[in-house]
């Protein structure tokens, strides 16, 4: 599966403005078996109450009717548990969504695939939310120029809001730019309109992207 990725990471470095036609056969037994086994065992659990142990007991069984289900594009995922944390230097509390543990394994089987591609059209001084790149690596780089460059302004800035009002039409334009497979953009779509139960309550996501989640 690596293999896999590894070509399609490749094809989307040399050629920028391809555009990729067949991916979801990728979501294999396969490669949702490896998503599973890299998800913490001790994360909160969804809606449905069902913990990493807890899926593991049939494992088998479980994946190979959710694969099944994406491949007969029967899968629609559960909605999201919202709870709220403490905002580190404010008094707010910021919004989090924990999705199902079996939907945690489509998201990240999906964004590994999204990540072989988007992946080769980041700039390298760019740190939030990459694969193998944290906070610590970001303000070590930020030390390294400050203390070996000149510098005059450091600016700090932040878009109030964003990922809860994320416009979930302009996401997906922006994946049709360079992924034609209906199918998998169909799997991405289900996921943002997922909904989000909250006290008890269902609310239905029109916009935005949990918190939380992989996708």
């Amino acid at each position: 599966m690596e293999t896999k990725l590894a070509k399609i990471a490749q094809v989307a470095k040399e050629k920028p403005k391809e555009q990729f036609t067949s991916l979801v056969h990728l979501l294999s037994v396969e490669m949702l078996l490896e998503c599973h086994q890299e998800l913490s065992g001790n994360k909160a659990a969804g809606i449905d109450g069902v913990t990493k142990a807890e899926y593991e007991e049939s494992i088998l069984g479980n994946i190979k009717r959710l694969h099944e289900s994406l491949m007969k594009m029967a899968y629609k995922p559960q909605a999201v548990r919202r709870v709220y944390i403490p905002k580190p230097g404010s008094n707010k509390k910021r919004p989090l969504g924990i999705p199902a543990y079996e939907d945690k394994i489509v998201q990240l089987a999906v964004s590994k695939i999204l990540s072989a591609i988007y992946e080769q059209d980041f700039l390298n001084s760019s740190y939030g939310f990459r694969p193998g790149r944290s906070c610590h690596d970001a303000l070590r780089e930020l030390n390294n120029i400050i203390m070996t460059k000149k510098i005059n302004w450091v600016v700090d800035a932040d878009i109030s809001g964003f990922f809860d009002h994320v416009d979930h039409d302009w996401m997906m334009r922006c994946l049709e730019v360079r992924i034609k497979d209906s199918r998998l953009l169909r799997i991405i779509a289900r996921m943002l309109k997922a909904g989000i139960m909250e006290e008890g309550e269902y609310k239905a996501s029109m916009e935005g992207t949990p918190q939380g989640g992989l996708c």
